[in-house]
C-alpha cells in the first residue's frame, strides 16, 4: 500500500478544516453574537430616542453623556467581535481538530 504523501495529508487537513468552519453551530452563534449585540443596541437607539441625551444635552456633563446604556451595549458587542471572539474561534478550531485526530 503506498503512503499518502504529505501534500495530501496537508490538503486533507484543510479541506475538513474548510467544511467544519462553514457547518459549525457554534462558530456560527460566536461569529454572529457580537453583530447581534450591536444589532440589538442600534434597535433601542431607534426604539427609544429620548433616552439619548447626547439628543439634547441639557447641561450633563461629559461623562453623562459618553456614559450611556445604548452607547454601553453597542461598545460591548463590538469589542466581543473585535477581542474576544477571533480567540474563541480559534478555541473551537483546536478543540474540534483534537476530536477529529482521536
Amino acid at each position: 500500500m503506498v503512503e499518502p504523501t504529505a501534500v495530501a495529508q496537508e490538503l486533507r487537513v484543510r479541506a475538513r478544516r474548510a467544511v467544519r468552519r462553514q457547518a459549525s453551530a457554534p462558530r456560527i452563534t460566536v461569529s454572529l453574537l457580537g453583530p447581534a449585540i450591536m444589532g440589538a443596541s442600534a434597535v433601542w437607539m431607534l426604539a427609544q430616542p429620548y433616552r439619548l441625551t447626547l439628543l439634547h444635552p441639557r447641561g450633563e456633563g461629559f461623562w453623562w453623556l459618553l456614559i450611556e446604556p445604548q452607547l454601553l451595549l453597542f461598545v460591548a458587542g463590538l469589542a466581543f467581535s473585535v477581542l474576544v471572539a477571533p480567540g474563541l474561534l480559534e478555541d473551537l478550531e483546536r478543540h474540534e481538530s483534537e476530536r477529529d485526530d482521536r
